[in-house]
């Protein structure tokens, strides 16, 4: 099974950068970004099971069995240096995965792009929603303005995606971190202004989850700001700064 992409080879890369998908998410949110980023950053896509190449892969619905299969599936790609962006659960997936390759004594990333998910501690602001009956679930989906209404209005990709959905909330949902000492991967931490799930506070907690560099970077808009195509230029700009050493 193959659980990344590489959207465009960069034969003058020198760094490769994973991109998590956030919950229900599948690759294409980020094959974009291609065009924002420098030659020297070789975008990877990180593909889930249940969805897009792999829908016909049960959708997994804990954080450890999504880290474990990442931790065998990307083994081969994770050679040289790299770097990992994750957006919402793909911040999870990112931060303990990179937890994952130290306690195995693996290549570190050489930095941790973490975007839209607060700190570890920090409890969940919200109720779980992954066990609700359909109607419900789809009204919270509604509220959290990230599945495009022309899906949620169509029954039978509903019934395709809500597996893959309900499986990605209980990841989220039932996600419980245990006690590590800090990586020493710098982190960039990134947080909507119009967020209210996450809130700018519990993205800056971030901090105490490194021994390296810590920084910010806010945008316009809410959960789902990972769309504006400024979100790509901005952390490769920051790669670039804060990895390669470019001013």
């Amino acid at each position: 099974m193959q659980w990344a992409t590489c959207a465009l080879r960069r034969p003058s890369r020198r760094l490769r950068l994973f991109a998590f998908p956030y919950a229900g998410g599948t690759s294409a949110i980020y094959r974009n970004w291609v065009r924002e980023l420098s030659p020297e950053i070789e975008l990877w896509t990180v593909d889930l099971p249940g969805r897009e190449r792999r829908i016909t892969e049960r959708p997994l619905p804990s954080v450890a069995a999504l880290v474990s299969g990442l931790a065998t599936g990307l083994r081969e790609h994770l050679d040289e240096p790299f770097a990992f962006f994750g957006h919402s659960l793909g911040t999870l997936l990112s931060y303990e995965l990179a937890r994952r390759l130290r306690d195995e004594g693996r290549l570190l990333p050489a930095a941790l792009a973490l975007s839209a998910h607060r700190a570890p501690h920090i409890p969940s602001p919200r109720p779980p929603i992954s066990s609700l009956p359909r109607a419900e679930f789809l009204a919270e989906l509604h509220r959290l303005n990230g599945t495009p209404a022309e899906v949620l209005a169509h029954e039978e990709l509903l019934d395709l995606i809500l597996p893959v959905l309900k499986a990605d909330f209980a990841a989220d949902e039932t996600y419980v971190s245990t006690p590590a000492p800090p990586l020493p991967c710098p982190i960039l931490a990134y947080g909507g202004t119009e967020d209210h799930d996450v809130p700018l506070a519990h993205i800056e907690a971030w901090r105490d989850y490194t021994t390296g560099n810590f920084s910010m970077h806010t945008f316009r808009g809410g959960h789902f700001f990972v769309h504006d195509p400024q979100v790509a230029w901005q952390v490769g700009l920051d790669l670039l700064r804060l990895v390669l050493g470019d001013q």
